[in-house]
């Protein structure tokens, strides 16, 4: 005699029956445990762009080394006697090219100059002209190029044109012109100089990223509710512009430096009263061959400085550039 036929809510159940050896714990869900998982802290502020730019630089151990370089240099370059009480200015001849002994870690220069002294003084001429020459450019660059960006029209082309023209111009050439006919060689002056033709990369970058910004939606809403053009610009387009900004200027202080070094080098920086890293590296390269720490220490704190700087713009690139947050 055939099977009676099953039905419907036995095949069911026997279709959900789990099989031998494939059954299935689940611990009873609770109203509090779901409850704690879906809940939201109200009470605390939302990570703003720079508060999350801060977390991520302060997890790479580069930052940490390169921001060790960078106050290393500025708290040399600050306060000196810290590190030697020796005057970098006082030699004798009767210790030219001696040795290392205790109290002149790095020995004596031809003039009998101490080498150590004159390495830890000479920091300060360098970043001196490094950070006045960045804070023009940013100040020169940042507003031309803001204007050119936000305003448009005739000025965005007459302000480009000009910025094409100082563009053109190498910097490096052109400060040796420049501080070969001038006659009273200061910090200020070669700031003023590599100022005046370091500008246009900054004003290019600002230009661009304000145009990016100027058509973003608070800023029509800014618009819209009646603020002027200048304190949109100002309170609105500026400070959402100003991440690549900073990013260059981080890299761009440690290339001042270099062109600082390198005018003096060549005898048109700095005077030669002037303790600087690129007078004594210009000093020390007849005795590469026979005495060569007289040019190593000097350069090799250069060498130090500019990796710093550069290091941390990687940093500060990586860590305010969303895409590069993501990849």
């Amino acid at each position: 005699m055939p099977d009676a036929p099953l039905s419907t809510g036995a095949v069911d159940a026997v279709r959900t029956a789990p099989r031998p050896g494939q059954e299935h714990i689940a611990r009873p869900a609770s109203d509090d445990e779901l409850g704690a998982v879906d809940a939201v802290r109200t009470t605390s502020a939302p990570a703003g762009f720079w508060r999350e730019a801060w977390h991520g630089m302060r997890r790479r151990p580069l930052f940490w080394v390169s921001a060790l370089l960078i106050v290393m240099v500025l708290l040399v370059a600050a306060f000196p006697g810290l590190f030697t009480s020796i005057d970098p200015r006082t030699c004798a001849l009767s210790d030219a090219l001696d040795a290392p002994r205790a109290g002149h870690p790095f020995g004596f220069d031809r003039q009998g100059c101490d080498i150590f002294s004159r390495t830890v003084h000479g920091a300060r001429a360098s970043v001196i002209v490094g950070v006045l020459t960045t804070l023009l450019v940013v100040a020169v660059g940042t507003t031309a190029g803001a204007l050119a960006g936000y305003l448009g029209g005739w000025a965005d082309t007459l302000l480009a044109r000009v910025t094409d023209i100082f563009f053109a111009i190498p910097l490096v050439l052109a400060a040796i012109v420049i501080m070969s006919l001038s006659t009273r060689r200061t910090a200020l002056t070669v700031a003023l100089v590599l100022a005046s033709f370091g500008w246009p990369p900054i004003a290019r970058i600002a230009r661009g990223t304000v145009m990016s910004v100027k058509n973003d939606e608070f800023v029509t809403a800014a618009r819209s509710l009646g603020m002027s053009r200048p304190g949109i610009l100002l309170r609105h387009v500026l400070p959402n512009s100003a991440a690549p900004v900073i990013v260059y200027a981080t890299v761009a202080l440690g290339t001042f430096i270099v062109a600082e070094a390198t005018l003096s080098f060549l005898g048109i920086g700095l005077p030669p009263s002037v303790v600087s890293w690129g007078g004594d590296i210009s000093q020390g390269q007849g005795a590469i061959r026979t005495n060569p720490e007289i040019l190593l220490y000097p350069a090799g704190a250069l060498a130090l400085t500019v990796l710093g700087f550069i290091m941390m713009g990687d940093v500060v690139r990586d860590a305010l550039d969303p895409k590069a947050r993501t990849r």
